[in-house]
């Protein structure tokens, strides 16, 4: 639900191109800062291009920043769509809203990160605190955003790990999937997201801390480390949407998505997940 910390402390290594990172860091302001203004203005008055341009926005920002999509499965075409995927870092959502319109569900320390924060709120980011007095107001947000039809993005970890492994997920945060909206039950697709390869080569739980925020990993040296590197496959698989009908309760849904996930990511870390390419890097 929002990148966290998992309480380890993990320190990536330290190399690659600092006049990669300039260069990516200098586009990817340029290119950023006047598309703001433009979506602000799309939230404000709710034009179609509230959902359109985040979705071009970021598909740029993969070609900016290096990264690589390949997509493994089948969005659900079902709107309103809740998707629940593992959660490895602050890239996650620059890769997911580079495939779908979508907003997500974070934390609200979120909010106030300087820059990140603003993004974050114009892409309609639900943020949602850990106290339990304002689950209610949280759940009637994110109620109300899909009965409006907005697909929404949970990360059910609660936290970001170290994109080797998948944490278990927390069935309270698919309390949403309890209600209908529309004329059908609302679905829930289950996302695996793996950072796989690092310029065309195997990533290996050596370098896969470059991209993995996690544990006591501040933002800026990590960030910066990041853009230093080469180009990164991110292999995201859609895997079959179900309904908490179908599956009877949410300890079912949520075991349903950690299975598929988990899965997914053992996957495509192995080697035998391989996608069509959506986003090519410039």
């Amino acid at each position: 639900m929002g990148t966290g910390s998992t309480g380890k402390v993990s320190t990536a290594p330290d190399f690659g191109s600092s006049i990669t990172a300039f260069f990516r860091l200098l586009f990817y302001v340029a290119f950023t800062l006047p598309c703001m203004p433009l979506q602000a203005l799309a939230v404000k008055f709710n034009w179609p291009l509230r959902k359109r341009l985040p979705r071009w926005y970021h598909r740029q920002c993969c070609r900016i920043l290096g990264l690589q999509v390949q997509i493994v499965g089948q969005p659900s075409k079902v709107h309103p769509t809740l998707f629940a995927a593992n959660h490895v870092s602050y890239l996650d959502i620059t890769v997911l809203s580079s495939l779908l319109p979508m907003s997500f569900i974070a934390k609200s320390e979120v909010a106030r990160w300087p820059f990140f924060g603003w993004l974050a709120k114009l892409q309609e980011t639900i943020f949602v605190e850990r106290r339990a007095r304002k689950a209610m107001t949280d759940r009637d947000e994110m109620t109300k955003r899909l009965e409006r039809g907005d697909d929404l993005t949970l990360f059910p970890e609660g936290t970001s790990g170290d994109g080797q492994w998948v944490l278990p997920f927390k069935s309270a945060l698919f309390s949403v999937a309890e209600k209908s909206y529309g004329s059908t039950p609302l679905y829930v697709q289950p996302v695996s997201i793996t950072y796989t390869r690092l310029d065309g080569a195997p990533m290996g739980r050596y370098l896969r801390p470059l991209f993995a925020w996690f544990g006591d990993m501040e933002l800026a040296s990590h960030l910066w480390q990041a853009l230093r590197m080469g180009l990164v496959t991110v292999v995201v698989e859609f895997h079959p949407p179900k309904t908490l009908e179908e599956l009877g309760s949410r300890k079912k849904m949520s075991d349903y998505c950690y299975e598929l996930v988990s899965n997914g990511v053992s996957e495509a870390l192995a080697g035998r997940r391989f996608g069509k390419g959506q986003t090519k890097t410039a």
